[in-house]
């Protein structure tokens, strides 16, 4: 079985067991992501590998990390990701990319990301649920940071944090390559909260 089919395996499998476990119908969870109910039949039954978008209000809907819905193990208090098993979720030609290092479920989604934006490249999130934070550190080159449609540079060696339940965006409109470090605290959704 290739990584593609394991990661589609993993999803459609996780999918269900979080849609069960938070108590939502097809139609609820696909009204509350914004995703059609065919799209999620389809990656429940594991026909399809949606898109990082679809991937990421699937998530949001249901309360969890990405790391969550494309594989979930609970074992020891330790969990070690090494660098081969962490997930590259979104890459450009011009070698732009994120990667998923690790995250967790304790009071709700947590994340890791490292990020890599090449000059001229950029990636846009519509807005996540209220109360989710976003932290973030820029290791290398200016970050243009878009907040719901204001601007903000942030220089190499610089953080921020703000609260993205706004529509937001990463983008290095400088010359060289910025490299940072993001964390994503979503807070834990429930069926009865809506």
């Amino acid at each position: 079985m290739s990584d593609l089919d394991q990661l589609t395996q993993s999803l459609a499998r996780n999918l269900k067991r979080w849609r069960s476990e938070r108590g939502f119908t097809l139609d609820a969870l696909a009204a509350r992501a914004g995703v059609s109910r065919g799209m999620i039949i389809q990656i429940e039954q594991a026909r399809t590998n949606p898109s990082v978008g679809i991937t990421v209000k699937l998530a949001d809907a249901l309360g969890v990390s990405i790391t969550t819905l494309l594989d979930y193990e609970q074992g020891s208090h330790v969990r070690l990701v090494p660098p081969e098993q962490a997930v590259r979720m979104w890459s450009t030609e011009a070698g732009s990319s994120t990667t998923l290092l690790v995250g967790t479920e304790a009071r709700g989604p947590f994340e890791l990301w490292a990020w890599k934006l090449m000059p001229g490249d950029g990636s846009d999130s519509d807005a996540h649920p209220p109360g989710t934070m976003e932290l973030l550190h820029v290791a290398a080159g200016e970050l243009t940071l878009l907040v719901d449609g204001v601007e903000h540079l942030v220089p190499a060696g610089s953080a921020a944090s703000f609260e993205a339940n706004v529509p937001h965006g990463y983008h290095n409109k400088g010359a060289e390559p910025v490299e940072m470090t993001m964390s994503v605290s979503v807070p834990p959704a429930h069926a009865s909260s809506y």
